[in-house]
């Protein structure tokens, strides 16, 4: 190696601009390949572990609505199960995000394999009427090990992928959309019909078990574990001003984010509409969201991302209060088709949103790991805050009010931390 190395410093959906030179003890970071066999398997893996990780967590609105009408407990202690999985599976993405730096990727595949199957079996044994043991397989156990999972799925994309980045991730995440249609409507039919809900649990958990073993086998790395001063740390991170500026604005939205996802099932049950309605409003939800998990993403990858994210995360929120027109079976589903595209916007240009602001690839896994850890907690209390604003007489204008002001506020500070990264590195095309 020479004196001197050029490294990217720059956004990394553009290497080609802001180069800084630095001294031979720093490795130099090759160009990822935009395409081949490993990066298309690894895109297949991703999108498998998507469909079993976030797919399943947002199919929690059938267990909200079982739950609920088996008198399980209240909706908001109800709702603190699929909010604490949630919170589990972002919150698990720091140190996650630390191991996957530090090169133990496939480790942490084999780990979350075996909690998430083997909380599930748990949760198959549970009795639906006792709430401890139900929120300590599903919403710790199940939590755990899916929190192994995401985060490495995503990363490790970044390696295979540069100039369609936002692009590929967002292929990825649409796993979690087809997950999201596929098992609604599996557990729907499964909790509903001869299964029952013990052996409709232990059938996702073999389904689940499959597609996450096969996952294994497809994705790989290419880059190996940084060194020395390559590494970054909490502390740096956080002196990222647009950075954690860009996080909160994104704790803010997802405050309010999956208020659907959660009780549009049980919304539509309580206004008389049909049950089919009901039971499929999570599937069509999910499935709006693969192309807002695509399109946005695509046009990312040329406009910015954040030009990108501001729209998508207004727009959510203004269409969220159009739940308080809902009376019939098509506005049901116009608002299912609208909120699902932009709400899976939102999702899916979180990480290549961060991945803008990282100044080494080799960093990613601890900036995606802050970041979510510290939008864990906004997953974690969101919905139990709506729940409580619901109560027990479901005045619906409460938490709908309060989801919209969120995700209005959380498009607030992604705009002003997407004005800094502009004027940072001097371009609006961010």
């Amino acid at each position: 190696m020479t004196d001197t190395a050029t490294v990217d410093n720059a956004e990394l959906g553009d290497p080609s601009r802001h180069k800084t030179s630095v001294q031979e003890n720093v490795e130099v970071v090759d160009e990822a390949p935009d395409g081949g066999t490993r990066a298309w398997l690894s895109v297949l893996g991703g999108w498998l572990v998507l469909f079993a990780t976030l797919g399943y967590a947002q199919a929690f609105g059938v267990y909200q609505d079982l739950y609920t009408r088996r008198g399980t407990s209240t909706p908001s202690n109800i709702s603190w199960i699929g909010s604490f999985q949630l919170f589990m599976m972002f919150a698990m993405s720091l140190p996650a995000g630390k191991l996957y730096d530090a090169g133990y990727f496939h480790h942490l595949q084999f780990v979350g394999i075996f909690f998430t199957v083997f909380s599930l079996f748990m949760l198959s044994l549970a009795d639906p009427s006792k709430f401890y043991q139900i929120f300590l397989s599903q919403g710790v156990g199940v939590g755990v090990g899916l929190g192994c999972l995401f985060l490495p799925a995503i990363s490790v994309q970044a390696q295979h992928w540069q100039k369609r980045r936002a692009l590929a991730m967002g292929v990825v995440i649409t796993g979690s959309s087809f997950g999201g249609i596929v098992l609604p409507i599996m557990h729907n039919e499964l909790f509903n019909a001869s299964a029952g809900f013990a052996w409709g649990v232990r059938a996702t958990a073999f389904m689940i078990l499959g597609l996450l073993i096969i996952a294994k086998l497809l994705m790989t790395t290419r880059l190996p574990p940084k060194k020395g001063n390559a590494q970054a740390d909490i502390r740096g991170v956080f002196q990222h001003t647009p950075f954690v500026i860009a996080v909160f604005g994104n704790f803010l939205g997802l405050l309010g984010l999956f208020f659907p996802y959660f009780y549009l099932q049980l919304y539509v049950n309580l206004k008389g509409l049909p049950t089919n309605l009901a039971f499929y409003t999570l599937a069509i939800l999910n499935a709006a969201s693969v192309f807002g998990r695509t399109i946005p993403n695509y046009l990312a990858d040329s406009w910015g991302r954040f030009n990108a994210m501001v729209p998508v995360t207004v727009i959510c929120g203004a269409v969220i209060f159009a739940i308080l027109g809902l009376q019939d079976t098509g506005g049901v589903i116009a608002f299912s088709i609208i909120y699902g595209f932009f709400s899976g916007g939102f999702v899916s240009l979180g990480a290549p949103l961060i991945a803008t602001l990282v100044p080494d690839i080799r960093q990613l896994g601890i900036y995606l790991g802050t970041g979510y850890f510290i939008t864990s907690f906004a997953l974690l209390t969101g919905n139990p805050i709506c729940g409580a604003l619901l109560g027990s007489h479901f005045k619906w204008w409460r938490p709908v009010t309060f989801s919209g002001v969120m995700l209005l506020a959380g498009g607030v500070f992604i705009l002003w931390a997407r004005f800094l990264h502009a004027r940072n590195i001097g371009s609006q095309r961010v």
